[in-house]
């Protein structure tokens, strides 16, 4: 999955300052798009915030041993 990370790239030639207290077209935006292409769009950015290590995508064991009496 890092790899989309990589995919992706920024436009730098566009930019835009606009106030806070404007309304965007966010929701107009995302609403076009279709549920997987969202859904993709999340994951790339829970991986930018809370990063990918591949080693770490199993889950963890845990191994309890009960002892009946």
């Amino acid at each position: 999955m890092s790899e989309l990370i990589e995919a992706q790239s920024v436009n730098r030639a566009v930019f835009e300052v606009v106030p806070l207290t404007e309304e965007g077209d966010d929701r107009a935006y995302w609403q076009s798009k279709t549920p997987t292409e969202r859904l993709l769009a999340l994951e790339i950015m829970r991986q930018i915030v809370y990063g990918y290590d591949p080693s770490t995508t199993r889950l963890q064991r845990v191994l309890e041993i009960a002892r009946s009496e």
